[in-house]
């Protein structure tokens, strides 16, 4: 490649940062380092009724959360500043002066009414799209006077060249084709003077020196209306990929309104899910390796990242593999590290307190170790590790078939007198105690095991049992026992 190669992500702080977003986001920045270009962060604010509290911080915040750390931005500044559009609106007014100067665009005094009712009636004559009726196309230089001189507001339109075909190699979807006839003149500028999208964008795209627009495709009807402006001042377009949509396990678009599936990034932090782990599973919507395998590091990534392989197809957000992909990242984690991903969860629920004595800590460590290569993500430590905390247990019906069982009260009862007699409380103890009521009723195996585990931890499967009855305590087992046998 000849020039720099330099992408950007361009959020509006409208809301928080979305699994959408964060892949777009994730797919530029693979893009930039992949050919040792510079990845932007550039802030879309313009819809100032829309924008929300801490959205922008959400969007900065968790892209270094996830690893795509960014060259240019609002917070670090760099050599195209600034990075926020309302920052830049001197530069939206100028150039706008510049389209209306050569009849590329006009001043538009139609009101929202008129507007309406104009596509009422488009509508009622079964125009599918409607579009601007042109109404002020055609004023003179003194009707355009006179409406300012009466103080009429008005929008700045875009004036669509006749009879062209825009047309553009998309990087994942080929050729790509519009036509000018299919879109009315459309507004650059609204009425408080504040640019729109696709006016702004393209402004921002040229004087940041953006090279390459990777972005969703539902922005793919936006492209031709881009291209107007940048024809209008002789610019060169970037080129322009448009990436599929993100769809759920029933095939249907992702919706912000879909409760099926969580879907801003800081809940997935808020959860416990490690962003190493989230980066590769964004890395894979929407985009394949060669070969089978699909964990990797973000170094991997960006050394093979290959936009020819980005996918033409609708990605679809698998929750299971994004939890065993997890997984798979938390095995890897040193106990310590875990324990720090999982006690602060076990402390927001209530379980344990804020402050931790030095054996409550050793205890929470010997607690959530037992979990450690079973748990998919942080806060799920609160619902495996529930038994420990139950003051009272509730049998589901695979437990009351268990308990079932002829032997059950011999074994219990030898069991609570083995516990009694422990001194030392610890795995091999009980491990020890186990086996004496073995030997003492003769029973083994299922018809053993079973009904120990059930009466102590209420649950017909679990972790190691000795290590399992070791953390409720001994004064919590020979109690759950004791309830048992009234």
């Amino acid at each position: 490649m000849t020039k720099e190669v330099r992408v950007r992500y361009a959020p509006s702080p409208t809301g928080f940062l979305h699994i959408g977003g964060a892949r777009t986001a994730l797919f530029n920045y693979l893009y930039a380092k992949h050919h040792n270009g510079k990845f932007i962060v550039r802030i879309e604010d313009t819809d100032i009724e829309r924008n929300v509290e801490g959205g922008e911080a959400s969007q900065l915040d968790n892209l270094k959360w996830l690893g795509i750390e960014y060259d240019e931005s609002i917070d670090i500044g760099g050599p195209y500043a600034p990075y926020r559009q309302m920052e830049r609106l001197d530069i939206y007014k100028e150039h706008a002066e510049k389209l209306l100067e050569q009849g590329a665009a006009y001043k538009c005094f139609c009101s929202s009414e008129k507007l309406e009712a104009s596509r009422e009636e488009q509508k009622a004559r079964g125009v599918a799209a409607p579009t601007y009726d042109g109404t002020c196309r055609h004023l003179s230089a003194e009707e355009v006077a006179a409406k300012e001189a009466a103080g009429e507001p008005y929008t700045i339109r875009m004036r669509v060249p006749e009879n062209v075909t825009y047309d553009f190699e998309d990087l994942v979807r080929g050729q790509v084709t519009f036509e000018s006839k299919d879109i009315g003149d459309w507004v650059i500028v609204k009425a408080n003077g504040i640019p729109t999208y696709n006016y702004a964008v393209v402004l921002d795209d040229h004087f940041m020196e953006i090279s390459h627009v990777f972005r969703g495709e539902e922005h793919l009807s936006n492209t031709p209306k881009q291209m107007m402006i940048f024809d209008a001042f002789g610019w060169e377009y970037p080129r322009f990929g448009h990436m599929t949509l993100i769809i759920n396990e029933n095939r249907k678009k992702l919706s912000k309104r879909d409760e099926s599936i969580i879907q801003f990034v800081t809940q997935y932090k808020d959860l416990g899910y490690l962003p190493e782990a989230m980066f590769n599973f964004f890395a894979l919507l929407g985009w394949s390796p060669e070969g089978e395998e699909e964990i990797f590091s973000k170094e991997e990534f960006i050394n093979m990242f290959d936009e020819k392989r980005l996918s033409k197809s609708p990605s679809m957000f698998d929750k299971q593999k994004l939890t065993w992909m997890n997984n798979q990242y938390i095995k890897k984690l040193s106990l310590e590290e875990v324990v720090a991903l999982s006690l602060p969860h076990l402390q927001k629920a209530g379980l344990l307190p804020e402050e931790l004595t030095a054996e409550q800590h050793a205890w929470a460590t010997d607690l959530i170790g037992l979990y450690h290569d079973q748990m998919s993500f942080g806060s799920e430590i609160v619902e495996l590790s529930s038994l420990f905390f139950k003051d009272h247990i509730e049998y589901d019906e695979e437990a009351k078939a268990v308990l079932a069982g002829e032997q059950v009260p011999e074994v219990m009862a030898a069991f609570k007198t083995q516990l009694e007699e422990l001194e030392e409380f610890t795995p091999d103890a009980v491990k020890a105690a186990i086996k004496a009521v073995q030997k003492a009723t003769g029973h083994k195996g299922k018809n053993l095991f079973m009904p120990i585990r059930v009466v102590t931890t209420g649950e017909t499967h679990g972790p190691e049992l000795p290590n399992a009855i070791c953390l409720i305590g001994k004064e919590k087992a020979i109690d759950r026992v004791d309830k048992f046998a009234q």
